[in-house]
């Protein structure tokens, strides 16, 4: 069998990659060895997939010399490698370059439609070849989340000893959905969304190069611009939108394709939404601010801006969290965990179905009751700490475990709060200058009142003071009027994430 080659096999479950050119020999290729064109047909992605390990684009972090991507595309080790990325970052691309460039059988299947059979004749194949000194073989499986525990489970034996390398592609967090011990045995490559300059360096590569468009249509700024911002760090999209506005404009004998063209082809109005610009802060500022608002049904129009116009869900869920407590706090205490949730699904579940967790956590923080009583407490001790305003820490709080320390008074007097039926006792824990200090003002919104009167009695308590004493009429120094964010604080929240 001729080195390098790609295994056809008619089992369910396997396909054929793009087979390279024969060699006349079996020696180890170089990096460089391109595959057969593909046919006239195939979509302008799949023309113009890189050819060799310097045509890809935008994992630099994964291509310096030794690392373990280019150790596998030049088959120096035989590494089982786990290739998690978005769609479109280039997982399949580098099974090409793995399949053409090395010197090893290469078996490509698909977790959609494979089962353990067909895995397990794979791994009979590969152990039958070692044993007659025939050439390692390489098993690239796709999507190999949607393997069952079973399934994965069969591929463990055959990784440990190297009868084969496994190359896995995956768009799903590995740490959930492949096994531990699978995932022991293979080194984790995490490939990174293209970012606007690797894709618009991809579509003017298409656009010239004769595998693509070969110069039949140029591209105007702003219609490159609506294509780049659409792919969301996804080559493949892009091409695609791509191919189909360059079908669009021909179709009209127009050379040129502009922005109502590429609007047309992807069915997407360009909405004004520079995400380095002015616009995207004010769209972001809107956001929060509506939410703010409590008005549910522009927090949500302006949530939907920002996705249709291709921002980063996890901006907006950072955002979120941000807000769960600068605005919301102890009004609804489950808006922070609401809002993290959110930001957990943007790395679990991923665009496009995320963006209903994303509208669930918009409804509930506009809905919600707000309090900025978390965020002026910590704006107003700040503020205090700025000032000068500290002092030492209370002997009976220091630290008492190191010897020597009770001889330095350290710990003495510390009074241990669940030897109390209350759980709450007398005792000082600000230094000096802070005692008697009211830092966090609940409101009387929502849950927050209820922590109002319990906040009255805990300082009652610990202060030891008879009664209640009235609410000062002074807020701490260095504090904000009622209302105003204190100095330091983010009242917008997203306009300052520049």
């Amino acid at each position: 069998m001729p080195a390098g080659t790609v295994i056809a096999v008619d089992d369910v479950g396997l396909f054929e990659l793009d087979a390279p050119r024969q060699r006349d020999s079996v020696a180890t290729p170089a990096v460089g060895e391109t595959f057969a064109p593909p046919a006239e047909d195939a979509p302008l992605a799949v023309r113009m997939r890189p050819r060799t390990l310097d045509e890809l684009i935008g994992q630099d972090h994964l291509l310096a010399p030794g690392a373990p991507l280019r150790q596998l595309v030049q088959g120096r080790a035989p590494l089982s490698v786990i290739l998690w990325g978005p769609p479109g970052s280039g997982k399949t691309t580098i099974a090409h370059l793995v399949a053409g460039a090395s010197d090893r059988r290469f078996i490509a299947m698909s977790a959609l439609s494979a089962g353990v059979k067909d895995v397990r004749a794979v791994i009979d194949a590969a152990r039958r070849a070692r044993r007659s000194g025939g050439a390692p073989t390489v098993l690239f499986i796709d999507e190999v989340h949607r393997f069952s525990k079973t399934q994965q489970d069969s591929l463990l034996a055959a990784v440990e000893d190297r009868t084969v390398t496994l190359l896995a592609a995956t768009t799903e967090n590995p740490y959930f959905s492949v096994i531990s011990p699978l995932l022991s045995r293979c080194v984790l490559l995490t490939l990174q969304p293209l970012d606007d300059d690797a894709v618009r360096t991809l579509v003017r590569r298409a656009l010239a190069d004769e595998r693509g468009l070969g110069g039949a249509v140029t591209l105007a700024p702003a219609a490159e611009d609506h294509l780049v911002r659409l792919a969301a760090g996804d080559v493949r999209k892009a091409l695609t939108a791509l191919e189909a506005a360059a079908a669009g404009a021909q179709a009209v004998a127009a050379t040129e394709i502009d922005l109502v063209t590429a609007e047309k082809a992807v069915d997407v109005a360009a909405l004004r939404y520079d995400r380095a610009g002015d616009a995207h802060y004010d769209v972001v500022s809107a956001f929060i601010k509506s939410m703010r608002g409590s008005d549910v049904d522009a927090a949500l129009h302006w949530l939907a801006r920002m996705l249709v116009a291709g921002e980063d869900p996890r901006f907006i869920a950072r955002r979120m969290v941000i807000f769960a407590s600068e605005d919301v706090g102890m009004a609804d205490p489950q808006a922070l965990l609401v809002a993290t949730a959110a930001a957990h699904a943007v790395e679990y579940v991923g665009m496009p179905e995320v963006q209903l967790n994303l509208a669930q956590v918009v409804v509930h923080l506009a809905t919600a009751p707000k309090s900025n009583a978390v965020t002026m407490a910590i704006g107003a001790a700040a503020a205090d700490v700025r000032a000068g305003v500290a002092g030492g820490v209370p002997r009976h709080l220091r630290d008492a475990h190191y010897s020597g320390s009770r001889g330095l008074g350290h710990g003495v007097g510390y009074a241990y709060p669940h030897d109390d039926a209350r759980g709450v006792l007398a005792q000082q824990y600000p230094p000096d200058d802070v005692v008697g200090r009211d830092y966090y003002r609940p409101t009387s919104h929502g849950a927050e009142r209820a922590v109002a009167e319990r906040v009255a009695r805990l300082r009652r308590i610990v202060r030891g003071t008879p009664t209640d004493r009235p609410a000062d009429t002074e807020p701490p120094a260095g504090a904000s009027p009622a209302g105003e964010p204190p100095a330091g604080a983010s009242p917008a929240g997203a306009e300052d994430e520049r």
